[in-house]
């Protein structure tokens, strides 16, 4: 069956059903996809005329909004929309249900400067490479961007020792925040989440030999309250119809 198809009728048989008892679903998202679900979501809730309880944090770590952490403290959740490999865990460990994984989107790091600051060059790896050591401050996310560019990528860029002293993770809040308060000079993250951010100018994302693309997927966790719905949610998140918007917020499509 046609999947947009497929997306019409089970939100025509929401809608349905919606005048008799409209359903509140419980969604934790965490940040890469967050912008694209806050057009997305809206959207879903006018045509189904079930309405969204969502919680934000992120898909990993110890804090205690971490996804992973408000599943095991028993918080209730009928869709979880996540980094893809965590979303796996998940599933492993028998608190997702696995038919439900549905893929959304790929996430790609970017690069960006104080609004009105010069747009330094990053269009190839040499580049970078150059941009980096001539920084005086470079900020990068706590999340799997940060922790591959802190551990992966300026090893692959062999300057390491150079930016270890002038580099620095960002706990908790968007990157893009503090570039544009001038504490930092250059910020990274998933370009989605520096997209959104007041005060910066974005520049690009790094060349595509160093890159690292974070898929984002979506599941219904073991015992949801609402899974029919849940199901018809995440159908809307993935369907062609949906991508205008989620290309808009800085993600690429998933090739299907």
């Amino acid at each position: 069956m046609n999947k947009l198809l497929t997306v019409s009728a089970l939100l025509a048989g929401l809608a349905f059903n919606a005048l008799a008892q409209a359903e509140e679903l419980r969604v934790m998202t965490s940040g890469g996809f967050t912008a694209a679900y806050k057009i997305l979501g809206p959207k879903f809730a006018a045509a189904s005329g079930n309405t969204l309880d969502t919680s934000l944090g992120p898909s990993m770590g110890k804090a205690p909004e971490a996804i992973p952490n408000r599943l095991a403290r028993g918080e209730p959740a009928d869709v979880v929309i996540m980094v893809g490999y965590a979303l796996d865990d998940l599933i492993k460990q028998g608190k997702v249900d696995p038919a439900s994984r549905v893929e959304l989107a790929d996430s790609r790091i970017g690069l960006v400067v104080r609004q009105g600051a010069p747009k330094p060059d990053i269009s190839s790896v040499e580049a970078l490479k150059k941009t980096l050591l001539e920084a005086q401050s470079v900020a990068y996310s706590d999340s799997a961007s940060g922790v591959y560019i802190e551990q992966q990528l300026f090893n692959k860029l062999g300057i390491e020792a150079q930016l270890k002293p002038k580099a620095k993770m960002i706990a908790k809040i968007p990157v893009g925040s503090v570039v544009a308060t001038g504490d930092y000079q250059l910020g990274f993250q998933q370009v989605s989440e520096l997209l959104p951010v007041p005060g910066v100018s974005f520049v690009a994302k790094i060349p595509e030999s160093v890159q690292s693309v974070t898929r984002f997927a979506a599941g219904i966790p073991v015992g949801a309250q609402h899974p029919a719905e849940a199901r018809a949610l995440l159908a809307y998140l993935a369907a062609p119809a949906a991508q205008a918007d989620v290309q808009a917020t800085g993600l690429d499509s998933v090739k299907r």
